[in-house]
């Protein structure tokens, strides 16, 4: 397991067994700079939990990690708070971004190679790249228009996309 993904186990069994955020002692080098951070969850292949953020919330990947990490385990609205008995089950990925480059056309996205932000407003939504099922960028405009709480039809948007490095 990849260090990044090792670290978002060790704060979700931190914190789901003892109620405790996990702290650094020393922080990795590599752990040291500032991006914004998903942590997904899946149980049995299917998603468990997914929450991060697309642009840096705290002083390092490190503290990104283990906050959207317990986030993603008890926070995540479309799930119940990952018990106790569920984490031998549990895989771990954790997606660094990019920072997030304004698109012009449609024609510069790739699902397969980029994520994208919609935002319209106080609305934004936000779609990891390379997911089943998702393969052309209209597919995923879509998609993420409708996570926002923007009509799919509405084309006065912003975009913006990115690319992620995954650890699991």
């Amino acid at each position: 397991m990849h260090p990044y993904a090792e670290l978002a186990r060790k704060a979700i069994e931190e914190y789901v067994k003892n109620r405790n955020v996990l702290t650094p002692k020393e922080i990795p080098p590599e752990m040291q700079k500032k991006a914004g951070v998903f942590v997904s969850l899946k149980k049995h292949g299917e998603l468990r939990g997914c929450i991060g953020t697309f642009l840096p919330c705290e002083e390092n990947i490190y503290k990104e990690i283990v906050r959207n990490a317990v986030a993603a385990a008890t926070k995540d609205p479309r799930f119940y708070p990952v018990q106790e008995d569920e984490l031998n089950d549990i895989t771990y990925s954790v997606d660094v971004l990019s920072e997030p480059e304004k698109v012009k056309d449609i024609s510069d996205l790739d699902p397969k190679r980029y994520g994208i932000i919609v935002a319209k407003g106080y609305r934004k939504g936000l779609l990891l790249p390379d997911l089943e099922g998702v393969d052309t960028a209209e597919e995923q405009l879509m998609i993420t228009k409708m996570k926002a709480g923007i009509d799919p039809s509405d084309k006065d948007v912003e975009i913006f996309k990115f690319t992620v490095e995954r650890f699991k």
